[in-house]
């Protein structure tokens, strides 16, 4: 049974990275008609509407401590990942927001390792996560030599990292209440898009339901709500559940890699040598990381 379940955890994980890897597609497109903010709360309401509509049941007898363990895990994983990802790009190049949000493993590893029972770490985790950083940053920068740093988008970027690294750990202590993993989800989402709310002002919101006139929004904002929303959060919170926060986490060492392999399919750009060993790498320390350690 425990083979099982963990095979069905990869399995998740890796289904959920696939989409992730190929969402700026998706997000590329809807930028010329739709600002950033627009495209998450869009794209999360959605996600909230479909899940409530597969799974209706509301959750009962939610404890004062579990309800802000949900609000938290909203808060983290929905609402400040995406905005600080989104305001870090307007201040550093994409590269370094790639590189940095990637570090997002070590930090669930070490909040796992004093938070979590039965999550330690290893020393194979320290050499895959070197290893895949190293294949990562080949990926993002490209063989380019031409490194820009600026403190505070970085540090935005960082944050996303420490934001999502908390939002595994919540998740892994949700999925020992022993609710629905679906009823979670949607509980998280209600909050993320709660918090997302009062920001909508912030960035000046048009609602413009005009725009979905356009057959090419409508495709990519339900592409981001029902497959990088609703699905991949549903994938991801099992995952997590079955493996753990510290496996689940290194999987995401691999959306530059699926970014990367979607960018030569779909936008025919081509692969360079720098990037071919970023992402042998990057597959080297997801294996070293994963590799059981007796």
């Amino acid at each position: 049974m425990k083979e099982v379940n963990s095979v069905k955890g990869h399995g998740a994980a890796l289904i959920t990275i696939l989409i992730w890897g190929t969402t700026f597609v998706s997000t590329k497109i809807l930028l010329a008609d739709f600002k950033p903010v627009e495209i998450l709360f869009y794209r999360f309401s959605i996600g909230l509407i479909v899940l409530s509509l597969i799974y209706p049941r509301r959750l009962k007898g939610i404890s004062k401590k579990q309800e802000l363990m949900f609000m938290t895990a909203g808060l983290c994983g929905i609402t400040l990942y995406f905005l600080l990802q989104n305001i870090a790009l307007t201040y550093t190049a994409t590269s370094n927001v790639g590189v940095i949000s990637s570090i997002a493993p070590f930090f669930t590893a070490l909040l796992a390792n004093w938070l979590l029972d039965g999550e330690k770490l290893k020393v194979n985790f320290f050499i895959g996560f070197f290893v895949a950083m190293t294949g990562i940053f080949l990926i993002s920068f490209n063989g380019s030599t031409d490194l820009r740093l600026n403190f505070l988008g970085d540090l935005l970027a960082l944050m996303t990292a420490i934001v999502w690294a908390v939002y595994s750990i919540l998740v892994r202590k949700i999925s020992e209440f022993g609710y629905n993993t679906i009823q979670t989800t949607r509980k998280i989402f209600f909050y993320g898009v709660a918090f997302m709310i009062p920001v909508l002002f912030l960035f000046r919101f048009n609602w413009g339901i005009e725009r979905f006139s356009q057959p090419v929004n409508i495709f990519n904002i339900l592409f981001l709500g029902l497959g990088a929303s609703a699905l991949c959060f549903l994938t991801w919170n099992t995952a997590v559940k079955l493996l753990g926060a510290v496996k689940t986490s290194v999987y995401i060492y691999l959306v530059p890699v699926i970014t990367v392999i979607t960018s030569v399919i779909v936008l025919s750009e081509k692969i360079t040598w720098t990037s071919s060993l970023g992402i042998a790498l990057t597959l080297g320390g997801l294996f070293l990381s994963e590799k059981k350690v007796t």
